[in-house]
């Protein structure tokens, strides 16, 4: 049952069996109102369901995944919950915040800000690790069984969530993620507005840095890359540097590099489906 305080549906899709859902809360990490969109499949009305959460990328809202991924056909067939949150707080009238597409609105890093311009807002990590799970938790049909996937931006944020807390998700997966964010542009802005200039703090959020020290459970990466992905070409994602601490830690890894694919969402449906296949088969 809805708790209807908590949250608000902005809308409501019957689709695949299923029901499209989003929702809007005041968060209580975020200091802001916050959307995100849920499918709940069939299944979910006659039992308890895995949950799969979903980080999106760089200028990205709630939207982007519902609308373009095409996911709700197989989370339908499989029977789980998708999760797709915001990717940063909005409307926080933070000088700054609304000047470049790569930080500030639409690029919270899926890190827990300690710039005192920034610290109280965005707390993103925190925001998908606690705070979204206990909402879903209290308000869905969830068995508790979750995993977690996303894309650029948010494949980084994917990666570093399983990685810093071993055991929380089932599996992992992502989709032309920021593997190495201290070496790469993108990366380095924003930490550097976020976290400030001691790159050791920024070495926590890194997933290549992560894996070297990682000793939870075993994680089964997949990782799908695009080869004509122009990020790739330009050095903001660095997957083989990944690729390489992995083997070094031998953590597995599947990294498929798919010839001719770019970084959009036809990318993205194209693979969805074995993703959520992967991560079903793993929350069983």
């Amino acid at each position: 049952m809805i708790k209807k305080m908590a949250l608000t549906q902005k809308s409501a899709n019957k689709i695949f069996g299923g029901w499209q859902k989003v929702f809007s809360h005041k968060s209580a990490e975020l200091k802001c109102a916050m959307n995100f969109g849920v499918f709940l499949p069939a299944q979910s009305e006659t039992e308890k369901c895995p949950v799969i959460y979903w980080l999106s990328g760089l200028t990205c809202t709630e939207q982007n995944f519902v609308t373009k991924a095409g996911a709700q056909r197989y989370a339908a067939e499989k029977g789980v919950i998708l999760v797709a949150p915001d990717t940063s707080p909005r409307e926080c009238n933070i000088e700054g915040e609304d000047e470049s597409w790569d930080f500030g609105t639409g690029a919270g890093f899926y890190v827990d800000a300690t710039e005192e311009k920034w610290k109280e807002n965005y707390r993103m990590y925190s925001y998908v690790t606690k705070e979204l799970p206990q909402l879903i938790s209290e308000n869905f049909p969830a068995n508790g069984k979750q995993s977690i996937m996303g894309h650029s931006m948010g494949g980084h944020g994917a990666l570093i969530c399983a990685l810093k807390n071993p055991g929380m998700y089932t599996s992992v997966s992502a989709f032309s993620p920021i593997c190495n964010p201290t070496q790469c542009p993108w990366g380095q802005k924003a930490f550097t507005g976020y976290l400030g200039s001691d790159r050791a703090t920024w070495q926590g959020y890194d997933a290549t840095e992560l894996v070297k020290s990682y000793s939870g459970p075993a994680l089964d990466i997949l990782i799908d890359q695009g080869s004509e992905d122009g990020f790739l070409k330009d050095g903001q994602l660095l997957p083989d540097n990944l690729v390489a601490a992995c083997a070094k830690a031998s953590m597995a890894v599947d990294y498929r590099l798919q010839p001719g694919y770019d970084h959009s969402y036809y990318f993205i449906a194209t693979f969805v489906g074995d993703h959520i296949a992967k991560h079903a088969e793993a929350l069983k």
